[in-house]
């Protein structure tokens, strides 16, 4: 085969057809804009619930260095726990969860309100202090350590504490949209 392949290669040699090609012809077409309709849906822009509330663990805690740092009158704050403090100081200690420092809600200074531990530690209270890093959904109630030592009820654990944003009269209401 490879021999008839040969002859006719020789006998009749390729050639190159040139075909010429057709160009098409340009045409330009402009066209006016005209107005398209778009329905975007409109979310009204929402206030943020005043009642937000957490649930949490709750402890109490006095300075003393092993339940504290080094320093236990100063809080994470900077703020100075007083001498002759009590659980009337209103104190709070929160877990880094819990803080804006720490993708929390909560602020330094700024007021909550602490329900299901007792009559005598609910209420409002401020955020002073942080809590060790292991915890998580934690507070610590300051209270001093004679109270707890005369007084049953003060010191212990306590789980399914609500805790609630203080609404406060001199933050205006800020508006916030769900994305």
């Amino acid at each position: 085969m490879s021999i008839a392949l040969f002859l006719l290669t020789f006998f009749f040699p390729p050639r190159a057809v040139s075909i010429p090609v057709a160009t098409p012809p340009l045409l330009t077409v402009s066209l006016p804009p005209r107005p398209v309709p778009v329905a975007v849906p409109v979310q009204p822009v929402l206030k943020a619930p005043s009642s937000l509330s957490y649930t949490v663990t709750a402890t109490t805690y006095w300075p003393e260095v092993g339940q504290t740092d080094a320093d236990p009158m100063e809080t994470a704050d900077g703020s100075r726990i007083p001498k002759r403090h009590s659980s009337k100081t209103r104190w709070l200690a929160v877990s880094r969860d819990l803080l804006s420092k720490w993708g929390g809600p909560f602020h330094y200074g700024e007021k909550v309100q602490v329900r299901g531990i007792s009559d005598a530690l609910d209420g409002v209270y401020i955020i002073h202090d942080t809590m060790n890093r292991r915890h998580r959904h934690c507070v610590d109630v300051l209270v001093s350590e004679r109270e707890c030592k005369k007084k049953s009820g003060f010191e212990g654990r306590w789980s399914g504490i609500k805790l609630t944003k203080y609404p406060s009269e001199t933050t205006p209401e800020l508006s916030w949209q769900a994305s």
